[in-house]
């Protein structure tokens, strides 16, 4: 069944995008992550014009973020406090990353730099995350236990001013940290169509020194008003969403993350996170060839 995407004038199978919806939430669902940073890359796989999945992919990530928060909100894991202060700092990220984005858009270069931020952050990331996950499957089968770092925020964070008291997060902190880390998070989601979370979360734990009960709920917080706040941007500067495209993604990924969810719970955390580093690292991989590999057609005449 295919259907027109309007604002990327093309074609698509409208099941092809549905299940490739569903893929991204079955993965969210076994990982706990947003699946922005595997959402844009495989539609750009398809065939999906960069600018088009970027914008697009935010639309999909703020549905899938709110029943997240509902979750971590029940559970009292969100701390609002410094939520707020994330948020503040990713929507002017955001908007700083939307001029960005049209000036890259403008000067014909944002595919090549979306196509070589998704090789660095998720070929390091991916490094990161698989080097972790060994040692702890490595420890498990010998015995020796994996001590855990720990929790404390970075000495560059306590030499910061104006310091508040972030109670559900146990922190006495400037909040020109957490601003600064939303700050550049927001960018990313502009520029690369990702909530953002496989960056904030490790960034809250180490660099913050939140305590781990609340940085998922916290971080679905800020990856909600921020996407949110992109999608907006989006459609107002760039008008790169497709609504059609993000609508077929949301039937596919509600219904893949409860499939996700159950797979969850057969599976070590370790094995996952194994999983989920190697899958990174297959797309890193795959983007680098693509921007390597001379295209079928070198010259592109587009009638405006």
């Amino acid at each position: 069944m295919d259907l027109y995407l309007p604002i990327a004038e093309l074609s698509v199978n409208a099941l092809v995008i549905i299940a490739l919806g569903g893929l991204v939430g079955i993965l969210s669902g076994m990982f706990g992550v947003g699946g922005g940073f595997l959402t844009t890359p495989l539609l750009i796989f398809y065939g999906i014009p960069p600018a088009v999945a970027v914008a697009s992919a935010s639309t999909q990530i703020t549905g899938a973020s709110v029943s997240g928060v509902h979750a971590h909100m029940q559970r009292k894991g969100v701390d609002f406090h410094m939520g707020a202060v994330l948020v503040a700092g990713g929507v002017a990220g955001a908007f700083a990353g939307s001029e960005l984005f049209r000036i890259l858009q403008q000067a014909g270069q944002i595919d090549l730099v979306v196509g070589v931020l998704y090789v660095l952050l998720l070929g390091g990331i991916g490094v990161l995350m698989a080097k972790e996950a060994w040692q702890t499957i490595n420890a498990r089968r010998t015995g020796i236990g994996v001590r855990p770092p720990a929790r404390h925020h970075h000495p560059a964070v306590a030499r910061l001013p104006f310091r508040w008291r972030f109670y559900r997060s146990g922190l006495y902190i400037s909040p020109l940290a957490p601003f600064a880390i939303g700050f550049g998070t927001g960018i990313l989601t502009v520029l690369m169509g990702v909530g953002g979370g496989f960056i904030l979360v490790p960034a809250m734990i180490y660099v913050l020194g939140m305590s781990t009960k609340v940085v998922v709920g916290t971080s679905l917080f800020q990856i909600l008003f921020v996407t949110a706040a992109t999608t907006m941007i989006h459609a107002i500067t760039t008008q790169a969403v497709d609504i059609v495209l993000a609508v077929l993604l949301l039937l596919g990924s509600v219904t893949g993350a409860q499939l996700g969810a159950r797979f969850a719970q057969k599976m070590r955390p370790e094995w996952l996170r194994l999983l989920l580093a190697v899958l990174v690292i297959l797309v890193a991989i795959r983007m680098a060839l693509g921007l390597g590999w001379r295209p079928d057609e070198i010259y592109t005449v587009q009638l405006l």
